[in-house]
This record gives structure tokens, sequence and C-alpha cells, in this order.
């Protein structure tokens, strides 16, 4: 037996070989070591999770939920769609490079504000979490809201908890297959008219629309539409759970944010234990006697919940927030007549210390949540500051690498720049091009230009100065650029070389 390799075979006392299974490892007992009963204990290394049938259930926080899925959607699906100015509102349009938002025309040399707003977008994340956990992925991430969707379709066409579970462990058989087909169907459908939406983000839609009911769409396009159909048809419908348990980094970080003062789903152990059913009819006084808290144990906390825990275990990482336990809970508590609230939103410190509403309210106002505020509205305001004050037009200055400096006729000493004019407006602009810095420089070349709406254009400017004006070697300039409109003027800096 020593030829075979530990990965495949272990040889127990008797001689007795028990395969393993690279999935599995295989222990023997005490007993077994000492000469008793021959057995061994199997533990599996990697379990296989069991298929999570989430219950449906209404309460106040599903209403929030479910208004979240519609302004979520609704803003998703139907920006693409809005005008303005006989162009799509919103466009990110990569070809020529050009980013449309509203009334904003941004060009790639606006990148810092895409870089403010993924830094304000990380401090928002950090605040919620700090005050009140995991608030985005219960209520707004895209995981959360297409599972919803995905979920509510399930429930349409299979039916509720009991008859899904039933319709599962079936036979395959018409009905089934029928059902099977519709859901997926409806959810390969949603997918790619989620993907559909996504690109039209970045081409125009009402002319992808076009390409492709005429099925003309070009390699990228149907790539993109594709990729993002099938990542949500995936996420949503098959994976789920597994993508906030396993794949998502946030559930991993989360317990960094979190402190005792941190508003979360909590389940008020010192009121519910110990657990257990008894009749409706039973008094507080009838059960406490019997050493039973107010739970009555009947698990529909978790059926409810769309990541399979259980809440009265305490804070888990695989917890979205999401409040379904907390109005299936407060729905039996009503039917058992006792007081809403065994599981809540709470603090550690909270349930710990059985602080008030208001005691709770007043703690939120702690460091580590007044820092965040402060960055969070100084770069805010500095960034809708800058998108105020940005200037219409945007001017980039390059020398002529062909022809840095040469001598021309009578003697004058000239430099040929390229200038790139990008109007940021909606309307055509003019242009006037001057120079400053440099005794007797002129613009020899179109001094003015007209640039179209949206529009960017590169221009060849020559610039003289007479000979023995300037000492030879290499002198500061600027570039003096204003519009008609009467934006401003924009200074470029660049330099003049007289060669020796």
């Amino acid at each position: 037996m020593s030829g075979f390799p530990d990965s495949q075979c272990a040889t127990t006392r008797v001689n007795k070989v028990i395969p393993i299974v690279p999935a599995k490892v295989v222990s023997t007992s005490t007993s077994d070591r000492d000469g008793g009963d021959d057995s061994t204990v199997v533990a599996s290394l990697y379990q296989a999770d069991k298929k999570i049938y989430a219950r449906s259930v209404s309460g106040w926080f599903s209403h929030w939920r479910w208004a979240m899925v519609w302004i979520t959607q609704l803003v998703f699906y139907g920006l693409p769609w809005l005008s303005i100015n006989e162009r799509q509102a919103m466009l990110f349009d990569l070809v020529s490079r050009r980013f449309y938002i509203f009334n904003l025309v941004l060009y790639p040399q606006d990148l810092i504000y895409l870089t403010g707003l993924l830094i304000i977008s990380a401090l928002s994340l950090f605040l919620f979490t700090a005050v009140a956990g995991r608030l985005w992925c219960g209520y707004a991430c895209p995981q959360t809201v297409y599972t919803e969707i995905f979920m509510w379709v399930e429930r349409k066409i299979e039916g509720d908890r009991a008859a899904r579970i039933r319709l599962d462990s079936s036979v395959m058989g018409i009905n089934k297959l029928a059902r099977k087909g519709a859901k997926h169907g409806v959810w390969i459908a949603i997918g790619l008219w989620t993907g559909f939406t996504f690109v039209g983000y970045f081409s125009p839609i009402r002319e992808l629309a076009l390409e492709v009911s005429r099925l003309s769409l070009g390699p990228w396009e149907w790539f993109w539409i594709l990729f993002y159909g099938f990542a949500t048809y995936g996420n949503a419908g098959w994976m789920r759970e597994q993508v906030c348990k396993y794949m998502c980094p946030y559930a991993r970080f989360q317990s960094a944010m979190f402190d005792r003062d941190t508003l979360i789903v909590t389940y008020d152990d010192g009121r519910g234990e110990g657990r257990g059913v008894r009749p409706r009819s039973d008094s507080p006084a009838a059960y406490q006697a019997k050493g039973l808290g107010d739970c009555i144990d009947c698990g529909l906390c978790v059926q409810v919940c769309p990541t399979g825990i259980d809440i009265r275990n305490g804070l888990q990482y695989e917890c979205i927030s999401c409040s379904a336990c907390i109005d299936v809970c407060d729905t039996v508590m009503d039917k058992m007549h006792y007081p809403r609230g065994l599981i809540r939103y709470s603090t550690p410190n909270g349930i710990k210390l059985k602080l008030s509403s208001t005691a709770m309210i007043r703690r939120v106002l702690r460091p580590r949540v007044l820092i965040y505020t402060a960055v969070l509205l100084t770069i805010s305001i500095s960034v809708l500051s800058s998108l105020i004050t940005r200037a219409p037009f945007k001017v980039d200055v390059v020398r002529d690498r062909g022809s840095l400096a040469r001598v021309v006729e009578r003697g004058q000493i000239e430099n040929v720049y390229r200038l790139q004019l990008m109007n940021a407006t909606e309307v055509q602009q003019q242009y006037h091009l001057r120079v400053s810095g440099l005794a007797g420089a002129r613009i020899v070349s179109e001094d003015s230009v007209t640039v179209e709406a949206a529009g960017s254009r590169w221009v060849p400017v020559r610039v003289q100065t007479p000979p023995d004006a300037i000492a030879p070697g290499s002198h500061a300039m600027t570039f003096l650029i204003s519009a008609n409109g009467g934006h401003g003027e924009r200074a470029e800096k660049s330099v003049f070389l007289v060669p020796r």
C-alpha cells in the first residue's frame, strides 16, 4: 500500500482501505485506534450549500425595499431615453471622447471629476455603514435589487415557497418544464434588456435600438449586451446569496466599519430567550413561568432571509440588513399579541444598556461619523464648486516637433504650435487668439477660430518675433484665448525658442 499517494487512499488498522474523495477528510475514531469499534467519521471540507427558498414577506421595510427597486430601475432604464438640447441627456460617448451629463459636456481632461465622484461614493458608503450598517446592501445594491425582481418573477410563475419546494422535488414533467422554461425565459429577457440599457449609456440608445431590430450591431455592442445580460441573469437568478457571501468584498471588511453604536438588525435575546412554542392563549406570566421568552421558535425569520441565516445567532457577515426578518417577526408578534421589536434596528450598546431610541440617536454623533461627514461635505462642496465655476472651453497647447524654431522672411524668428480648442457648451463658439509675455511676438496665422457646439478642433498657430528682439534660448510666453460669448479668457503657458 505504500505505493499509493496519500490523496488516493488511507489505511486504517486491520488493513482496511478507505478511499478518500478530495473534498473529504476521513478520521478514525478513538475507540478504533484503541482496538474498539471499527468506525470512521467523514467530514466534508467543501459542503455544497442547500438551495434557499426565501418566503415572501410584507411589511414596512418590505415596502421601502420595493420603493427603492422602483426608484433605481426607473432611473436606470429611463435615463438613457431622456433628451436635452436635441441629444441624449446621459451619454458617455467613448468614440468621440465626450461625456454628456444633462447640460454638462465633459472631456477626458475632466477625469478629475470622476475621481471626485468615486471618492464621494466611497465616503458615503463608509458613512452610511458606520451609522446604520449595510443599508446599501439591503436596499439599493444592484445584486439585491435584481434578486428581488427575479424572486418576484419566480413566485408569480412557480408559486410560493411551499409550491417551489414541491416543484423542485417532483419529477420532470410538462408542468415542471413549462414553469421552469417560462421563468428562465422571463429572467433572460430581463437580463438582455438590462444589458441593452447598459450599452445605451455608451452608444446612442435610439440608434442602438434600431440596430438591434436589424441585428446589425457591432461586435463590441453584441459582446457587452450579452455579457452584462447574462451576468445579470446568472447573479440574480442562479447565484443570488452566493454573490453576497463569497464574491462581494464589502461583506468581508464591513466589520472594520461597525462599532458598538452602529444601527444594525438585531435580535433581542434578553427578551426572546428561551425559545419555545406555546398556546396563543398563554399570558406572559404563564409562558415566563415555563422559562420561555417572547420567541415562539417559528423559524419564519430564517425562511424569509435571502441569505438563509438565523438572525437569532447574532450578527453575521452574511446579513445584508434587508429587514425581512423584522417584518415577519412583527407580524408574528401581532398575532401573539406581544409587543413588536423582538427583532429590530438597534445597536449592540442599545440592546446591552437598554437605551431608548433617542439615546441611541444621540450616540450616532461620535468621532468616526463626524470625521466621515466633514470629509464628505468638504469634497462634495469642492467638486460641486469646481463644476459650477469650470470654464466653458478648454485649450491644450502642443509644440510642433517637426519645426521647433526657424528663421523666415525678413529674418523673423518663427515657432509653430498646435492648439486644441474644446467647446464645452451646446452652441457654436468663436475664439480669438493672442500672445503675451514676449517682446514683439505676434500671431501671423489665423487668430480667430470657430468651433462647433460640443466639438473640438486642432489649429496650427505660427508665432513670430522680430530679429534681435530677444536673446537666443528658451523664453516663456502665454497664449490668451477668449470667446465671443463672454465666457472669460484662458491663459495657457508655453515657450518660444530662439536659435543660437
